[in-house]
């Protein structure tokens, strides 16, 4: 598995555009330190991450702690947006690993010819938000514009995230393993809701040093309709 990702990695990275026209991918990998089938969606993250055109979030859940190992990354805000997703999309049950590209398409494990797929059929899709998002210490400045009409309501999120984690596992069923995971997510908060009538323009406080990902969802849930990193 790992030479196959490696050689994949190899041939998308030479394959595909390196820079998005300011419009990156976002793909969320809901994962657990105590889910023996994470390991190789966790690896793959790796390759996402090194993409200029993807904003990969390792999203932990935990709803396997109780089977031996607690996962020390985990916020149970973050299951309950996977099961947020899983409602909207008529899904009785959640799991891991899934893979939600843009806040809609949904792939089980690592599957790295459907994750290719469904990154390159939401990059060819009309932009419907433009945001800019820049930095200055803690205080974080967004500016976004509405592109196409009729979008309804939207949310505001800022999710920081930690570039580099380690992980050593000693129970549950990945006991005995060293696993490396990056953009790992946290301290995900609501900023604003926004209607996109006027233009926005807005400041806020980012959590902690770490970098951060603004996005513009529709509703709360639903297609994710504009991301943006700040260092």
């Amino acid at each position: 598995m790992k030479r196959l990702l490696r050689v994949f990695a190899a041939c998308w990275l030479v394959a595909s555009p390196v820079l998005a026209e300011n419009a990156p991918v976002v793909v969320e990998l809901f994962t657990s330190q105590g889910c023996s089938s994470c390991p190789p969606a966790d690896e793959f993250m790796q390759v996402l991450a090194e993409r200029d055109d993807v904003i990969a979030l390792s999203v932990h859940v935990d709803y396997w702690d109780y089977i031996g190992w607690k996962d020390e990354f985990a916020d149970p805000k973050h299951a309950e947006r996977q099961r947020a997703y899983a409602t909207l999309a008529g899904r009785r049950s959640v799991y891991t690993p899934e893979m939600i590209v843009n806040g809609v398409s949904d792939i089980l494990g690592a599957k790295p010819m459907a994750v290719a797929t469904a990154i390159e059929a939401h990059k060819s899709q009309a932009r419907a938000v433009a945001i800019t998002v820049s930095r200055s210490g803690r205080s974080v400045s967004i500016q976004a514009v509405v592109l196409q009409n009729g979008l309804g309501p939207m949310t505001v999120q800022m999710v920081g995230y930690q570039p580099q984690r380690i992980a050593k596992i000693t129970r549950g069923e990945n006991a005995g393993k060293t696993i490396p995971y990056v953009n790992v997510a946290q301290d995900w908060q609501v900023i604003t809701s926004w209607d996109g009538l006027a233009p926005l323009d807005i400041k806020a406080e980012a959590p902690g040093a770490h970098p951060v990902v603004v996005l513009i969802q529709a509703d709360t849930h639903g297609p994710i309709l504009a991301a943006a990193r700040a260092e």
